[in-house]
């Protein structure tokens, strides 16, 4: 996704990190296992925008053997720009909302990465596991505990099937994250007691209205601000914070309580998605952590991570990390490229016939990150077990969703006004009178 400056917002973040070092592609994984396969990868890409291009050319960058094979939008324009990048034939560049079951349906397709709108992530992944294909899936998988329950199912499927899957949360991939969790789970910083986690940021792009288009056209077209798209920007963006404190725990938290609004962004063009929340979560043990994110055109820049524990504190960031107290450290190994490395342990996994699967992790990261929001949207108080018990949020795109359709904007959430799926409000007890 492009900013006002025309950088993506993966460009920016890669930039960050190689100012603090050389840019190198060494394997999480040993490099005995890649080094040693030449398995030919054939890709299709089902979602050809920002994110969908940068995952493409991350993947051929990533692994010898790799080449983009087919591909798939919604928008023919967008298609072409990639078709030509990757010398795609025409007879395997599909267009359509139902696109992607074309180039799935090829039988010499073995990896996919699905990029477009999250909205659309479940069905994309249940179909690609259907048709046992390994899957890059970026982040966030779902926008609904609907959507989650169908990603959960599908990536057991293909745990059942020895099927590759890897999300795009690529700090789970990178050299100075991976070394900090070490030590915190070894006990470097103590048991933990509290952390905090931030995607604070200005504006990013926006579209307004052409003449002409449906409610359908528009909203994909401008879906960062519809939250049946996105998941809103706490899912969208704020899902990698949101997945590391998760990593530094090692488990979920027992419940949230979130706050939120839109007091920036009001026009038209903005959709129905906040533009900042603000997050506790509460892990076991009644250990409590601040989570916070925003998108205000003006203000200052912060994707970043602080663990506290008993005997120190880690600080995270794209570009670099340390830890104060008892065991101080500070990262000073070579730096990797994330965005290529998650498509290199990836491959490696395959390769090796002990295919990685983030299904269920990233899943529960992205549950987490949808709490949150429904949580300041409705301004309750709940837990994780209720929610997954008796949330019954489906916000999944229709099965026959045509580019024609007439869709209205969701009303923007009036917090204490908007009504939680499943959530049942009791009715106040009377009061007992005194007995004569």
């Amino acid at each position: 996704m492009a900013n006002r400056t025309n950088l993506t917002r993966r460009q920016f973040l890669r930039n960050s990190a190689l100012l603090t070092g050389g840019l190198a592609l060494t394997s999480v994984l040993p490099r005995s296992v890649w080094g040693a396969a030449t398995d030919a990868i054939r890709v299709g890409v089902i979602g050809c925008g920002g994110r969908g291009t940068d995952a493409a050319k991350n993947c051929v960058d990533s692994s010898k053997g790799v080449q983009i094979v087919a591909l798939a939008d919604t928008f023919k324009d967008r298609l072409d720009a990639v078709k030509k990048r990757f010398n795609v034939p025409e007879n395997r560049c599909f267009v359509g909302l139902d696109a992607y079951k074309a180039v799935l349906a090829l039988a010499d397709v073995n990896l996919v990465i699905l990029a477009t709108p999250p909205g659309f992530r479940p069905l994309h992944f249940a179909a690609a596991i259907a048709a046992g294909k390994n899957v890059f899936m970026e982040k966030p998988v779902a926008v609904c505990s609907a959507g989650i329950k169908m990603v959960l199912d599908a990536s057991q499927k293909a745990a059942e099937k020895k099927l590759g899957v890897v999300a795009g949360t690529q700090r789970r991939h990178q050299a100075h994250y991976v070394e900090a969790m070490k030590r915190i789970h070894g006990g470097d910083i103590g048991t933990i007691v509290s952390a905090q986690c931030y995607w604070n940021q200005g504006g990013l792009w926006v579209k307004k209205r052409e003449a002409g288009q449906s409610d359908v056209e528009w909203q994909l077209r401008n879906w960062l601000y519809f939250t049946w798209l996105s998941g809103d920007h706490i899912c969208e963006q704020h899902v990698h914070n949101i997945d590391v404190v998760n990593w530094a725990f090692n488990t979920l938290p027992d419940s949230v309580h979130s706050l939120g609004g839109r007091q920036f962004r009001k026009g038209e063009e903005y959709g129905n998605i906040f533009d900042h929340f603000g997050t506790e979560f509460i892990y076991p043990g009644d250990v409590r952590t601040l989570s916070t994110c925003r998108q205000i055109e003006g203000l200052d820049f912060n994707a970043s991570e602080r663990i506290v524990g008993t005997k120190g504190v880690a600080n995270l960031d794209s570009s670099k990390a340390s830890i104060t107290g008892a065991k101080p450290w500070k990262f000073e190994g070579q730096a990797t490229d994330p965005y290529v490395q998650e498509h290199t342990d990836l491959i490696a996994s395959i390769r090796s016939g002990t295919p990685l699967n983030e299904g269920q992790r990233i899943a529960e990261s992205t549950l987490c990150a949808i709490m949150a929001r429904e949580s300041a949207y409705s301004m309750r108080q709940f837990n994780r077990n209720w929610f997954n018990a008796k949330c019954d949020l489906n916000l999944l795109p229709p099965a026959d969703l045509k580019m024609t359709d007439a869709k209205p904007v969701a009303a923007v959430a009036v917090p204490g006004k908007y009504q939680l799926a499943g959530w049942v409000t009791e009715a106040p007890k009377k009061k007992q009178g005194k007995k004569k």
